[in-house]
């Protein structure tokens, strides 16, 4: 299953913050490759290359270079879940990506009491997010999930 990863920070003692377009976040200990895999040794013994981590094009995984890259899956699988304040918030274009809507529709149904913004949703400078909750309630369970 694909999981889209939206963000990734550098942590300290070689982990990575992870947060996937379905509202999770994940650490995940890049230690164990240093010795699975020649090539991850490079991470550390270049700590700044270690921190220089993003997202790779369409969220399919990570990259620090050429050489050196996860795929979401990975991440997913093997990272540790961690509660955040954002835990099930997604924007509305992740989620009518994952419900196979269109953003229209998301916009109506806050218009029409549908969505209860301020409950449901809300605006932070030009993004919506909505909760997945309010998601499942109203669209049932994600066509992506």
């Amino acid at each position: 299953m694909f999981h889209k990863v939206k963000a990734v920070n550098a942590l300290p003692d070689y982990c990575l913050s992870v947060q996937f377009s379905e509202g999770v976040t994940k650490i995940y200990d890049v230690k164990p490759l240093f010795s699975k895999w020649p090539t991850f040794k490079t991470l550390e013994s270049s700590p700044e290359l270690f921190s220089c981590v993003e997202v790779d094009a369409g969220g399919y995984g990570i990259i620090w270079n050429d050489d050196l890259d996860l795929s979401c899956d990975e991440l997913f699988e093997n990272g540790k879940t961690v509660k955040t304040p954002f835990d099930g918030l997604m924007a509305f274009s992740d989620a009518t990506q994952l419900w196979g809507l269109n953003e229209s529709t998301l916009r109506k149904a806050l218009s029409y009491g549908k969505l209860v913004n301020g409950v449901d949703a809300c605006k932070y400078g030009k993004q919506w997010v909505v909760s997945i909750d309010a998601m499942k309630r109203e669209y049932g369970q994600p066509k992506e999930l």
